[in-house]
């Protein structure tokens, strides 16, 4: 009898939510961590490795990147959707290939009139407030702002 190992959807939440650190260790090897996590949303080469991103976005709140090296065991495991990782980010420097390298693909991507280029929106967690990370970029796709806002979430009573 083979026995099949599956994760629910709000379970690898609850890991990712911990930092995922918790169950991942270093020396790990990439199949430890498929085994365990599934499948990553994305695989990212780096200059000394690869990186497996699991990110919950669009409706979750975190993403967790999983960097292993040339031979393929994890250097280390983070939660990115936070305020010290979002400050890495160099206007004028980092592209969008960059921001997606680092936190993986945003919740959404939206244009406004008042603004030429996209707009990337992340939504995180700031302890108890729901957030969103919003990432400017122009229309080479370089980052030229960053900002934050509350999220608000609509209630079916609430008016517009």
């Amino acid at each position: 009898m083979t026995m099949v190992k599956t994760v629910s959807a709000a379970a690898l939440a609850a890991l990712l939510a911990v930092g995922c650190a918790v169950g991942v260790q270093p020396g790990m090897s990439r199949e430890q961590v498929l085994a365990s996590y599934g499948t990553p949303t994305r695989t990212v080469a780096l200059a000394s490795g690869t990186r497996l991103q699991y990110s919950r976005q669009p409706t979750g709140q975190t993403a967790v990147m999983v960097d292993l090296d040339a031979a393929g065991k994890v250097v280390s495991a983070r939660q990115v959707l936070n305020p010290q990782d979002f400050s890495r980010i160099e206007v004028g420097k980092w592209t969008r290939a960059d921001v997606e390298r680092e936190f993986g693909p945003p919740a959404k991507v939206d244009g406004v009139a008042s603004w030429s280029g996209d707009i990337m929106t992340y939504r995180w967690r700031d302890g108890v407030q729901d957030m969103f990370f919003f990432v400017y970029l122009d229309a080479g796709y370089v980052v030229r702002r960053v900002g934050q806002g509350m999220e608000f979430p609509i209630r079916m009573n609430d008016r517009l």
